[in-house]
């Protein structure tokens, strides 16, 4: 599989590549701290339509950003959490978090 990058050595482009947008940090942000189902997510990102929410949770997966797990029950529950790569970008996350709190929020 060719990655977003490869014809780009630049480390902020590769990056940005996987987690730019309008959405994507903050369902990252949001998977965080726990595996959530898809209507906890929709739930905290009002703005997002849920058709957009569904795209950027597929490419999130097909990034392997975050997992997706599937269980066969009635009626069907399917939960989100971030891999290991996705968990790496959780300090960064929260960095931003406190840049926002202080420095925007707090302006």
């Amino acid at each position: 599989m060719e990655k977003k990058f490869d014809n780009n050595p630049c480390p902020v482009t590769a990056t940005i590549a996987l987690i730019g947008g309008r959405w994507k940090t903050i369902i990252l942000y949001i998977l965080s701290d726990h595996t959530r189902r898809f209507g906890e997510i929709a739930a905290r990102m009002p703005a997002i339509s849920r058709k957009v929410l569904t795209e950027q949770l597929k490419e999130l997966e097909a990034d392997g950003l975050i997992s997706r797990q599937q269980f066969k029950e009635i009626p069907p529950r399917v939960e989100y959490s971030l891999t290991e790569l996705g968990q790496s970008l959780s300090p960064i996350l929260d960095e931003i978090a406190a840049w926002g709190k202080e420095k925007v929020l707090n302006a």
